[in-house]
């Protein structure tokens, strides 16, 4: 009798030390809230005030947090080495961020606040790849691995450089994670204009309700947000988690009410941008190998036609330019005051030169974009993406002849190149070459399927060319990836 007793206590004691430990000393956090982008036009609202009750009710559910507010490259490197040196064998690691994340090559960045980031280059450089972050807490043997990420915002630097993909891009994680992201993949949200963002807020809801598994409560949390948004934001999760969590401890293993009921599935003929959001477009065709892709030929093959052009009614041209902002009415920018004290010291620097232009451009003021640009292509005539730049401007501000020979140069210089093709097929559909325009649009959209420009560029250019269904469906889809594009194209002068 005692024998069998004390076998079994012996098993017991076997079968718990095996078990995954859950216990609030298991449990990190790092939580992030960078709102104040000096490249940006003004702070965000809502990544400090989310960060803090995020944090405050992980505290409650018996996490350890680490928060960071407004974190420079270096702090967010040092803040996730802190939480690198916490995590031991089977513990629980949640990640939290909001602010600016810009995907490129497939992956995901998180941007501090401090980011030079003027090519997609420096995305890889300066920001921080969720699935690098992700896998390192994995190798530090974390047993469940959460992120929420609150991202999907279009963000300034995303103009310095016009083949970015919108939104985040779908995460590559090992075993045991899951991933949340505040918006469909390769779509962005604008903020809500409060304090507080809808996501957050739906996610704090459902982290209160006892009883649920971590699944449940992001599958909440998602439905919440595509109800509370109308179908307009439609938050996106995978998960590979292999056993139960709940970020309330002491949770019953299974939940005792049931789910409010999902969203009704998109019609059979059309596939969701981001299930399960019914009004959500379908995505555009997948691309083919970028090997096999063959540009439109240049200007040879698609002439303008001579001034004066043809105006379609639909397209929106001002008679009269909007005034051109000033130099000085910039001059307190931080990007551009730095940008100037370099020239200042050395007028032949070219590199600041064309930056100085990208920012003037994303800030409306093309005519002086269009003179750092000059001048930069002076100092290095084979600078394509200043031609491609200066394409873009010349295009915006309606001088179309000199920005054919912008376009057409780049593409000479580098065929296939996925901006200048955009930045043509604007220019041909701003004078009325709707076929030019397709074909451009389309060379651009099969080196980026996700080009959301050229997305909502080719729809315009089909309904004039007469296919207005097929129109309507490139526009929806793009307004869904950016609901901003709308604008975008009307300060074009493009309706």
């Amino acid at each position: 009798m005692h024998i069998c007793f004390a076998l079994l206590l012996t098993l017991i004691f076997a079968v718990a030390s095996t078990a995954p430990s859950f216990a609030a000393g298991d449990r990190f956090a790092l939580v992030i809230g960078n709102a104040k982008y000096p490249d940006a036009d003004a702070p965000l609202k809502e990544p400090i005030n989310d960060a803090r009750d995020v944090a405050d009710e992980l505290k409650r559910d018996g996490f350890s947090v680490d928060i960071g507010e407004n974190l420079t490259g270096e702090q967010m490197r040092h803040a996730f080495e802190r939480l690198y040196g916490k995590i031991k064998p089977g513990s629980v690691v949640l990640l939290f961020f909001s602010g600016y994340g810009i995907q490129s090559s497939r992956q995901s960045y998180m941007i501090p606040i401090d980011a030079q980031i003027w090519s997609e280059a420096d995305v890889r450089r300066d920001g921080f790849s969720l699935e690098t972050v992700l896998g390192e807490i994995n190798s530090r043997g974390a047993g469940v691995k959460i992120a929420l990420i609150d991202a999907s915002r279009r963000n300034p630097f995303e103009r310095r450089f016009r083949s970015f993909s919108a939104g985040l891009a779908p995460v590559i994680a090992p075993n045991g994670t899951l991933v949340m992201y505040s918006a469909a993949l390769s779509s962005v949200i604008s903020d809500n204009g409060s304090d507080h963002s809808l996501f957050v807020r739906e996610l704090l809801k459902e982290i209160r309700t006892p009883d649920l598994m971590a699944e449940e409560t992001l599958n909440r949390t998602r439905v919440g947000v595509t109800r509370a948004s109308r179908s307009e934001q439609v938050p996106w999760i995978s998960s590979s988690l292999a056993e139960d969590f709940s970020f309330v401890p002491g949770s019953a293993a299974r939940p005792q009410s049931p789910p409010p009921p999902e969203p009704p599935p998109p019609p059979p003929a059309q596939s969701a941008v981001a299930p399960p959001a019914p009004p959500a477009p379908p995505s555009p065709p997948p691309a083919p190998p970028v090997q096999t892709t063959t540009a439109p030929p240049p200007s040879e093959q698609l002439p303008l036609p001579p001034p004066p052009m043809p105006r379609p009614a639909d397209v929106a041209t001002p008679s009269t330019p909007p005034a051109p902002k000033q130099a000085d009415t910039l001059a307190d920018d931080p990007t551009i005051k730095t940008l100037t004290a370099r020239l200042n010291d050395n007028p032949d620097d070219a590199a600041a030169l064309y930056r100085r232009g990208q920012v003037y451009a994303s800030k409306g003021a093309y005519e002086l974009a269009i003179k750092d640009f000059d001048n930069s292509l002076r100092l290095n005539p084979k600078d394509v993406e200043a031609y491609n730049n200066r394409c873009w401007a010349r295009t915006v501000i309606g001088d179309l002849q000199a920005a054919l020979k912008d376009c057409n140069e780049a593409l000479r210089l580098r065929p296939n190149f996925v901006d200048a093709l955009d930045s043509r097929g604007l220019l041909n559909l701003k004078s009325g070459q709707t076929k030019n325009a397709i074909a451009d649009f389309d060379a651009a959209l099969k080196l980026n399927p996700r080009l959301t420009s050229s997305l909502y560029g080719r729809g315009l250019a089909k309904k004039r060319n007469g296919s207005v269904a097929e129109g309507d469906l490139d526009i929806t889809n793009a307004k869904a990836m950016d609901p901003n594009i709308v604008k975008e194209f009307a300060d074009y002068g493009v309706q």
